[in-house]
């Protein structure tokens, strides 16, 4: 295209520009700029061409000596938008380049004032801007601006859960038909997200993991994920992963010290347990889910921390029941004095049954002798729906154990999962006589976990 076809302002090289009024100018930024052509509105299959535009934005040419003292002071009132250039070259004209303003900030044919217009004058430049014919293409719109144009009303979504190289949605029934281009222009404006998938169910099997389509890119589900300076490898497809609890994760890490126990009873990939073991805490970490297990195992020698990791694969209350007792008694009654010299953590990171495996705990060390025992800390997750959380998990774990918390207890509210429902987690040191006084047996079967929902 020619000089004068990209750039209205020069007429016959005599550096004047195209005259065109501010109310038209304004007429056009409203409608325009901000806007993808109204034709999109309704397409189900993604045309990117369709997003074509050429709008008018205030522009004024600098020399090209002038740039490096320009565009740090000026930076406030230029153009941004993404995938798009604030100066533009000039075809035949190395001496000179098209500085592009915000339309919001700046009006074309008026005067700029104030230290702008002073610092304009002070490198030569007329400080009156006129209208530049810009290209907008796909490219130059966020996701935000091309679903909107393209959805109906009230059905725009561009959240989403991002795990590796995956992005993770969860689309309503009505955004259906749409999910494909959902997925492709979600793809398109995250750098990094190869995959697309949309969750089909709520969490409700024995594993913890949600069914999910593809609903656009490569159809590759193991991803590598970074959180809290560790390494994780992991199949999102086959274990349970939330992108949400990083912050929880680093919490509770943060409370342990060197040479603390931590025993992680639902340890799923290590989020808990890998961090603990980088701490040189010595961990005993399980989970039920043989994929689980199989990266929890990866992931310790991924952070080169398996020496301080001892892993099971089995159910929650078997190891407390087998596993955690057996180490607590080993640790006190030991003649090693770094077996007893540590704090211990009992981590129950199953937000939707933790506070019912605590019942295992009563009577877990009767009969047995002790001497200077410290119980250990525990952290126990849970859903509330109650109009207040914490009392209600208060609540329900005093419930379970039979026998009120200590008064150093402390209630952290997690996250909000949902509309009126939290996620709460209780951490107190388990009360002694609770270990200690004999309870009855215990039901060794795990609650029924056809039942279990747990967020995403």
């Amino acid at each position: 295209m020619t000089l004068c076809g990209r750039f209205c302002c020069i007429v016959n090289r005599n550096k004047t520009f195209l005259q065109t009024t501010v109310s038209r100018f304004l007429l056009v930024m409203s409608e325009n700029l901000f806007t993808p052509p109204p034709g999109v509105r309704g397409m189900e299959v993604l045309d990117r061409q369709a997003f074509n535009l050429t709008v008018q934005v205030p522009a004024i040419k600098i020399p090209t000596k002038a740039i490096g003292g320009l565009l740090k002071p000026l930076r406030s009132i230029l153009l941004k938008r993404p995938n798009t250039k604030k100066l533009v070259d000039i075809p035949d004209d190395q001496l000179h380049k098209v500085l592009l303003f915000d339309p919001d900030k700046v009006v074309p044919e008026e005067h700029l004032t104030g230290e702008h217009g002073k610092l304009l004058q002070e490198n030569g430049v007329t400080a009156v801007p006129q209208l530049y014919d810009l290209q907008l293409g796909y490219d130059s719109w966020t996701a935000q601006e091309v679903l909107t144009a393209i959805l109906p009303e009230g059905e725009v979504t561009t959240a989403f859960s991002r795990v590796g190289h995956i992005a993770h949605l969860n689309l309503r029934d009505h955004q259906l038909p749409y999910k494909t281009l959902i997925g492709q222009v979600i793809m398109d404006k995250n750098q990094g997200i190869t995959s697309v998938v949309n969750k089909t169910n709520i969490i409700n099997n024995t594993f913890r993991f949600f069914s999910m389509e593809l609903i656009a890119g490569e159809d590759k589900t193991t991803v590598t994920v970074k959180e809290n300076h560790c390494s994780f490898e992991f199949d999102f497809a086959q274990v349970y992963w939330n992108p949400r609890l990083g912050t929880e994760h680093e919490r509770i890490t943060n409370k342990l010290s060197a040479r603390d126990v931590v025993y992680d009873v639902f340890a799923g990939v290590g989020p808990f347990s890998i961090p603990a073991a980088r701490k040189r805490c010595e961990v005993l970490a399980n989970d039920l889910n043989p994929e689980s297990y199989k990266w929890l195992v990866h992931n310790t020698k991924l952070n080169k921390v398996q020496d301080r990791v001892r892993t099971f694969n089995m159910d929650g209350r078997q190891f407390i029941q087998e596993v955690v007792k057996k180490d607590m008694i080993d640790r006190c009654q030991g003649e090693d004095a770094d077996l007893q010299d540590h704090t211990s953590h009992v981590i129950m990171n199953l937000p939707a049954m933790a506070v019912e495996f605590l019942d295992v705990f009563r009577g877990l060390l009767a009969g047995e002798m002790l001497p200077e025992y410290q119980p250990p800390m525990i952290h126990c997750h849970t859903f509330s729906k109650a109009d207040d959380p914490a009392a209600d998990a208060r609540r329900r774990v005093e419930e379970v154990l039979g026998a009120a918390l200590p008064k150093d207890h402390y209630i952290h509210r997690v996250r909000d999962v949902a509309p009126n429902k939290e996620m709460m987690c209780v951490s107190f040191q388990m009360p002694l006589e609770v270990l200690l006084t004999h309870q009855g047996e215990t039901d060794p079967s795990e609650p029924d976990r056809k039942k279990l929902k747990t967020e995403t």
